[in-house]
């Protein structure tokens, strides 16, 4: 046995100097110190020794043992400390090279034109605000004066939360009308930009999932003729002087009149395409005055305050702006396109 110790003595030794990394090491001490490895091997014999051998064999074994053992860690150090150096060597950063410059990115075109309409709206003393997206039923329906047959209340319009159609994401940021005025004493003037949810197939103008800026005026003596003065100044300082817009009457539960504000295509001039859907004109927004039974809900009296609100398709006056074709071209994250701005 003496001999086998001798011989795995010197095969372990010239086997570890010779390993070149840290996976050959492990796989060496696993051959001669592991379980089923060439020591446990030469003990397994100790049963044919005598009494006196056993003891003297004994201490021999744990002696190789211990030499192989910081023969592996010593080879471990030098090889770690290679490998290392070699990685030093290979990741060297010379500083004398010219850097990259960085690739500087830009803000998304619909977000360029969300700051333009802020500061139109900030320096004409408006307030920017921001609420929930996940809204209660009350704050988008029945403060608005949106009853409960109202088919934009359908589930086949909202997306709902509750059975009992109660948590609802915002169809609209016409609910920051009620948190606005529940929250602030007249006079109000108040900006909602935000996300808003509606069922809406996907097309060239629509999505289910688009922006909205909700805009309120609440004070004495507010008319149609303040409204109507104020859009148009937006959409000029938006397209340029000279755009050509229009008014039409229509109907809203939270506003009384109301109307529609359209502007004419800026793909065809008002003939007609796809872009506006052969019409010639792009719906941008709908606005009115504040409906009386709004206001009283608020605890503000319409007997003495008036006001007016609108709300505008973010996306809609981004692709006025850019002379974007298709909606969906917003949302893709195309960088082909969103390089052109």
């Amino acid at each position: 046995m003496r001999e086998l110790m001798q011989a795995l003595r010197e095969a372990a030794g010239k086997a570890i100097l010779e390993a070149e990394d840290v996976d050959k090491l492990e796989e060496l001490r696993i051959k001669y110190l592991g379980k089923k490895g060439e020591m446990t091997a030469i003990l397994r014999q100790m049963g044919k020794l005598s009494a006196e051998e056993r003891p003297v064999m004994g201490q021999l074994a744990n002696q190789v043992r211990a030499e192989i053992e910081g023969l592996l860690e010593e080879r471990r150090r030098a090889v770690s400390e290679a490998m290392l150096e070699k990685k030093l060597e290979r990741e060297a950063l010379d500083v004398t090279l010219p850097g990259e410059k960085p690739h500087l990115g830009h803000k998304h075109p619909m977000y360029n034109v969300l700051d333009q309409i802020k500061d139109i709206f900030i320096g004409m003393g408006f307030e920017i605000l921001d609420g929930p997206e996940v809204e209660l039923a009350a704050y988008n329906f029945d403060k608005l004066n949106i009853d409960e047959g109202h088919p934009s209340r359908d589930w086949t319009d909202t997306f709902y939360f509750t059975e009992d159609s109660q948590i609802l994401l915002r169809t609209q940021t016409s609910p920051m009308q009620i948190h606005a005025m529940e929250t602030r004493q007249p006079p109000i003037r108040v900006l909602a930009p935000g996300r808003v949810y509606r069922k809406d197939e996907v097309d060239a103008t629509h999505s289910p999932m688009f922006h909205q800026i909700e805009g309120l005026v609440v004070d004495k003596g507010v008319t149609m003729a303040d409204l109507k003065a104020t859009l148009n100044l937006v959409v000029e300082k938006i397209y340029g002087k000279g755009t050509v817009t229009r008014f039409r009457p229509h109907h809203f539960p939270f506003t009384e009149p109301s109307c529609e504000l359209d502007i004419q295509c800026h793909k065809c001039g008002g003939k007609g395409c796809p872009t506006c859907k052969g019409e010639g004109w792009i719906e941008i927004l709908g606005a009115g005055m504040v409906h009386p039974k709004v206001l009283s809900g608020c605890g503000i009296d319409p007997d003495v305050y008036s006001g007016w609100a609108f709300g505008m398709g973010l996306e809609r006056l981004a692709m006025g702006e850019y002379k974007i074709t298709d909606l969906r071209l917003i949302f893709e994250n195309d960088v082909r396109f969103l390089e052109q701005f």
